[in-house]
């Protein structure tokens, strides 16, 4: 049977007897801002087994004492292991229910990602693809947290175009034939989950109807193409940390070119994939704020450069200066979303004129931030789900924040692991 990037994987799973309200915690990439947040957690988990030893949450990442965090992040890993902590289902496909903070159900499937399939360079061909750019200065210090390190726990979301509903959605009608891993609330307002083991028949019902979504005809007749490569898998959260895997992988072999690496556990990383018609995900736009610099200047520039009007297009924004708002619409476009052209001109104009830009969520707070600072608001339109996997095919990659995927509370928290040596 032909195979996708996806595959089952050896997960990990603490035992029944732990208290997974404990275990589980949300991604490390959350809450930057927020020590406080962090705070709560530490002291709710206190001393019992949680997937909090074993990440590094990224609001520490710059503080002195990193290198001791990984340290301790490496040494309680051993002890898990050594505890026997874990129950191992081998060659295994998990199914999720998460019930989100705002009620609605998010259904997903985990197992490995093929890291030989994916490509995280903007213009990649691969099956797995990263949908905004990469910044690759943020991948060392991920790395460092990966090297001896004996487990690998996953925030990584991945998409898949499915509007038919074949490849997740008939799992949630089988849950009575399937064992339940674990059932349980999730700490901090993060909702709550189920995880069910996915019987063998049904997961070569997920390997056909992801195969079908991978079909070079089907693909290229489903986004009005020809001849161009199947873009199956694209990257919903945790992008570093998909890439921060890949890197390594490719350390890996580099440093051993004699080695045969096809079946080194470091070739794959552990993901959730998720239905990009989920109605649990929601895109929202991130809006632009634009100060320290010459605002007529910028608006003269703009007007001219994209060709800006009243007459209504496909492409638009709004922006809010000195108190007045202004509706234009885009007539010469840079890419196949508004956001992507705006930015195009934003960052040139920036970097010519030694200006500042930020990226905000909410349009009043940026209108407010706009007026504090003197600068220039740009409330951009939501982008339709349907344009991502376009927009990615067409432009490489979405432009650099471009939407957020849902609220901090309801990204994925860990609970699955899997060996990596």
């Amino acid at each position: 049977m032909n195979s996708t990037a996806f595959h089952p994987a050896d997960i990990l799973i603490p035992k029944k007897e732990c208290d997974f309200s404990k275990w589980a915690v949300v991604a490390c990439d959350q809450y930057t801002s927020e020590p406080e947040y962090w705070d709560d957690v530490y002291n709710e988990v206190g001393d019992a087994d949680s997937a909090l030893n074993l990440i590094l949450p990224e609001i520490y990442l710059e503080n002195e004492d990193v290198d001791s965090r990984i340290s301790a992040i490496h040494r309680c890993m051993e002890k898990y292991i050594e505890k026997d902590i874990f129950e191992k289902y081998s060659n295994s496909v998990i199914y999720t229910e998460r019930t989100q903070s705002n009620g609605i159900l998010r259904q997903g499937i985990i197992g490995k990602i093929d890291l030989e399939e994916y490509d995280f360079s903007k213009g990649s061909t691969s099956q797995v693809r990263a949908t905004e750019a990469t910044v690759i200065e943020r991948i060392p210090p991920r790395i460092k947290v990966r090297q001896e390190a004996a487990l690998e726990l996953p925030h990584i979301m991945i998409l898949i175009d499915d509007p038919e509903g074949s490849v997740i959605e008939p799992l949630g009608r089988q849950t009575d034939n399937f064992e339940k891993l674990y059932d349980t609330e999730l700490m901090q307002g993060g909702g709550s989950i189920r995880g069910y083991l996915v019987s063998r028949e049904a997961q070569e019902k997920i390997n056909e109807a992801l195969c079908c979504l991978a079909d070079p005809e089907r693909f290229c007749r489903k986004y009005g193409l020809q001849n161009e490569p199947v873009l199956l898998f694209a990257m919903g959260d945790g992008n570093h940390s998909l890439a921060t895997a890949k890197e390594f992988y490719e350390q890996l072999k580099a440093s051993q070119p004699d080695k045969d690496f096809s079946s080194h556990p470091a070739r794959y990383a552990l993901a959730e994939i998720v239905n990009l018609h989920s109605p649990a995900l929601e895109f929202e736009a991130i809006h632009r704020l634009v100060y320290d610099v010459d605002c007529e200047a910028l608006i003269n520039a703009m007007t001219n450069e994209l060709q800006l009007s009243e007459n209504p297009s496909e492409q638009f924004f709004t922006y809010v200066c000195g108190g007045q708002e202004k509706k234009v619409y885009i007539g010469k476009t840079s890419s196949n979303l508004s956001v992507g052209s705006l930015q195009n001109f934003l960052d040139r104009f920036v970097r010519e004129n030694n200006g500042k830009i930020d990226y905000i969520h909410g349009s009043d707070t940026v209108k407010a931030l706009a007026e504090k600072h003197n600068g220039i608001a740009f409330i951009l339109p939501d982008m339709d789900k349907s344009q991502l996997f376009p927009t990615v095919i067409r432009d490489g990659a979405l432009p650099r924040k471009t939407f957020s995927m849902g609220h901090a509370a309801d990204k994925r928290y860990y609970i699955e692991a899997r060996s990596i040596v």
